[in-house]
């Protein structure tokens, strides 16, 4: 999300970066570049010229003009301005209600909202440690009721028994009803949708916002479709006023602009984001984050609240106790990629380090991404458990074979062993001398993140404290 638009700000700003001073006239340059990059990103044109004109007006202060590092001072003043352009605080979905806290989802057929219910689901139960009871009131789309309950079935959430011929109003109320009795403490209705705002959608919605009275009342938009997102959500909010919206498809968004649009235009938070197509990848909005990383400055919190989340504690406690002894094979190495890939993959974890925007194409052109992660998992996998173990018994005749077995090639087998050599010698060092030694007194990684090491290759610049890449 926002690849688009953090590169062509990275551009600008490089160029202030360079300047001893700032003049009125470097401002206004400046600005008419950060407007047209948003534009591009299909930020609304209102929005671009309200931003622009606010920051502008502070960038050109004294403050900031006679400033040690102007270029730096703008730089703050326009982080500070897009975490208020989205919003500022962090606003999650309020359950604070008598239970069973009615939660409506709304949105155009298409924007993944029966996924996005069974994503929210899934989140609350797990993680807020809620009874929720999942219900699908579009009786217009073919399997669209069928379809929940199958997702149910896969993240293990209740859904309301399927009866034929009820219309969506008699639906709601049964949910409600069932959630009563079932001691349920969140009830997610699932609407219709269309493939169009119309005023057959809208009444039906109004008639169900009435029987339920829904504590929650959440937009479900799709952030692929730019510019009509902000339409689509001004005229859900005008009929059925919304409490806040869930962004879809964020992790194939290169532009971003419906994010920063929808919050300025609506004035309804953004609750949260979907980043994947897994039941597990939803995410909280943080709008300080999000604007650290449009800037270039990453999301390292981020980062270790994922990792905390995915990455299972027994195993990394096992991991280390293996390194205090200075052991690490490539069953070890087969872990932390497995690891990877469910954090996010390669591009997921690239996507939250700082500085790492401006080396999009050093990235792709060295092959980091989650084909890399798979293609030496095969690898892995296609060896013999003695091999594993001891890598050092494999010669050509058994390179071959697990090249053949794994659809890759033995200067691929040799690069994986190349790379696990040196994890291998760092897991040592860190037995011999603790994780200080290892990262110059720079933060560890969380656990899980061993497995970054070396996949880079030759890839050169990487920031400093990123492990196993060359410098």
């Amino acid at each position: 999300m926002f690849e688009s638009l953090s590169a062509r700000l990275s551009g600008v700003f490089d160029g202030l970066r360079k300047q001893a001073s700032l003049s009125e006239k470097d401002v206004d340059a400046a600005m008419r570049e950060v407007r047209r990059a948003l534009l591009d990103a299909d930020v609304a044109l209102e929005v671009a010229r309200d931003f622009t004109a606010r920051v502008r007006e502070l960038a050109i202060g004294q403050q900031v003009i006679k400033s040690v590092t102007p270029g730096q001072m703008v730089i703050k003043i326009v982080h500070d301005n897009l975490v208020a352009m989205l919003g500022g605080a962090v606003e999650v979905i309020n359950l604070n209600a008598p239970a069973p806290v009615p939660v409506l989802m709304l949105g155009l057929q298409g924007s993944g909202k029966t996924t996005t219910t069974a994503k929210l689901a899934l989140r609350l139960q797990k993680r807020d440690r809620k009874k929720v009871l999942m219900a699908s009131l579009d009786v217009y789309r073919p399997a669209a009721q069928q379809q929940l309950k199958i997702l149910g079935e896969q993240a293990g959430v209740a859904t309301l028994p399927i009866i034929a011929g009820q219309l969506p109003v008699d639906i709601a109320r049964r949910a409600i009803q069932a959630a009563k009795l079932g001691g349920y403490d969140v009830v997610i209705l699932d609407t219709a949708g269309r493939t169009h705002v119309d005023e057959a959608l809208m009444n039906e919605i109004a008639a169900i916002r009435s029987a339920v009275n829904p504590h929650e009342c959440l937009l479900v938009a799709d952030s692929l479709t730019g510019q009509d997102a902000v339409t689509i959500a001004t005229q859900f909010h005008a009929r059925a006023p919304l409490t806040g919206i869930i962004l879809t498809r964020v992790d194939g968004d290169g532009r971003g602009g419906a994010a920063l649009s929808m919050r300025a235009v609506t004035g309804c938070p953004i609750k949260a984001i979907g980043v994947g197509e897994k039941l597990n990848a939803l995410e909280d909005f943080h709008p300080e984050r999000i604007a650290g990383r449009i800037l270039g400055m990453g999301d390292v919190v981020g980062l270790v609240e994922r990792a905390a989340e995915h990455i299972e504690v027994e195993k990394a406690e096992k991991l280390a106790k293996k390194m205090q002894k200075g052991e690490f094979d490539l069953d070890d190495m087969a872990e932390q990629l497995a690891q990877m890939r469910k954090m996010g993959g390669m591009q997921g974890l690239l996507g939250m380090l700082p500085g790492i925007g401006k080396m999009k194409q050093q990235i792709s052109a060295a092959g980091l991404d989650d084909t890399l992660i798979k293609r030496q998992e095969a690898i892995v996998h296609s060896m013999t458990r003695l091999e594993r173990r001891k890598p050092k018994i494999l010669d050509g005749s058994r390179k071959r074979r697990i090249a053949a077995g794994s659809g890759t090639t033995v200067p691929e087998v040799n690069k994986l062993l190349k790379t696990h050599r040196q994890m291998a010698d760092m897991m040592k060092k860190v037995g011999k001398q603790g994780v200080k030694g290892l990262f110059g007194g720079m933060p560890a990684p969380p656990p899980g993140l061993g497995g970054l090491s070396g996949l880079g290759g030759s890839l050169p610049s990487l920031p400093p404290g990123f492990p196993g890449f060359k410098r």
